[in-house]
């Protein structure tokens, strides 16, 4: 294993994650099967004291699990001149067979986490926590997930080894790879690009009509969720090659370093953000019938709308960027 205080953080804050949200899982459980808040009974206010506390501070658990991502995509670019070949994150995660899994169970377990943080704050705004129960299930469900990503986690850190000779990101990304991002960047750039902008217009427009409507919360939903996944095909497949100004380097990763001004932090945190608002939106739907709940959620949703609208834009803006004022032309190439 490499000491690197980053990695320390990151291995510490996987283990006390996970265990407080099995911790808190457990807790669910009964509340699951005894909470009624129409009962004055000792055991009921022993859950709702209990239930207050636990999900106060597993809100500024899952907001460092949200920062835990970032910090570990940093590490992994950081260390990546202790390994031969390494050119960035890219060629760090390929080190050993957890590297990669660890990025997307994250990035998986960071959605779910913004997804959550919105139930639980929707659920706040009623007065007879009508959404308790929900937010119990799907905390269970995370934390099965964050179990398997504190395994991942540690295997991967315990796995590292300085002076292993690793792939860069032109080899991983190249367009003649046999994997799934080798496929992704020999698309064609040019309907990759009307997809993509076609997307855009389509969260943009869905979004409109709620906001002006009120109506159609769903479709935005998954919309917003469409584009939020097809975006990282976008940037492999297109968007990165206006910032390298090379036709063949695909790494969604170099983008983050300091000779591109550190710009894919902005890109997908706007990414990140505009995703689980977007996703948001559609789940808090479910529920606005709830009586506690009726004024509150369309409210709610208008501002999350608005705010994934929003992280698109700037998103799209960001990708757009050097398309329109560089002197690179990808097509013809």
């Amino acid at each position: 294993m490499i000491l690197n205080p980053a990695i320390i953080a990151l291995i510490a804050s996987s283990l006390l994650i996970t265990a407080y949200a099995v911790y808190a899982s457990a807790i669910g459980l009964q509340i699951i099967r005894r909470w009624d808040i129409k009962s004055g009974s000792e055991g009921q206010l022993v859950l709702e004291r209990k239930t207050h506390l636990i999900l106060t501070l597993l809100a500024y658990m899952f907001g460092l699990s949200l920062f835990s991502l970032f910090l570990f995509i940093y590490t992994a670019d950081h260390v990546h001149n202790l390994f031969v070949g390494a050119m960035c994150a890219a060629g760090s995660l390929n080190v050993n067979q957890y590297g990669y899994p660890v990025l997307v169970i994250k990035i998986i377990n960071f959605f779910l986490c913004g997804v959550w943080l919105i139930v639980n704050y929707t659920d706040n705004k009623g007065h007879d926590y009508p959404l308790i129960r929900v937010k119990y299930k799907l905390l269970m469900v995370i934390t099965g997930l964050l179990a398997v990503e504190t395994f991942l986690v540690i295997n991967y850190f315990m796995g590292l080894k300085p002076n292993v000779i690793t792939s860069c990101c032109g080899t991983l990304f190249s367009t003649d790879a046999d994997s799934i991002a080798g496929g992704i960047a020999s698309l064609p750039s040019g309907p990759a690009k009307i997809l993509f902008y076609l997307s855009v217009v389509l969260v943009l427009r869905s979004g409109i009509h709620f906001l002006v409507t009120g109506r159609a919360a769903h479709v935005f939903s998954y919309f917003s969720t469409w584009l939020f996944v097809f975006s990282f095909v976008a940037v492999i497949s297109f968007i990165s090659l206006y910032f390298y100004e090379l036709p063949t380097h695909h790494c969604p990763f170099c983008l983050l370093q300091q000779e591109y001004n550190y710009i894919g932090y902005f890109l997908y945190l706007s990414l990140f953000a505009a995703g689980i608002t977007g996703a948001g939106t559609g789940v808090i739907d479910r529920f606005k019938n709830a009586p506690s709940l009726k004024s509150a959620i369309p409210v709610l949703q208008k501002r999350l709308c608005l705010f994934s609208m929003i992280g698109y834009a700037v998103f799209t803006l960001i990708a757009t960027y050097p398309m329109v004022f560089s002197d690179f032309i990808l097509e013809g190439y």
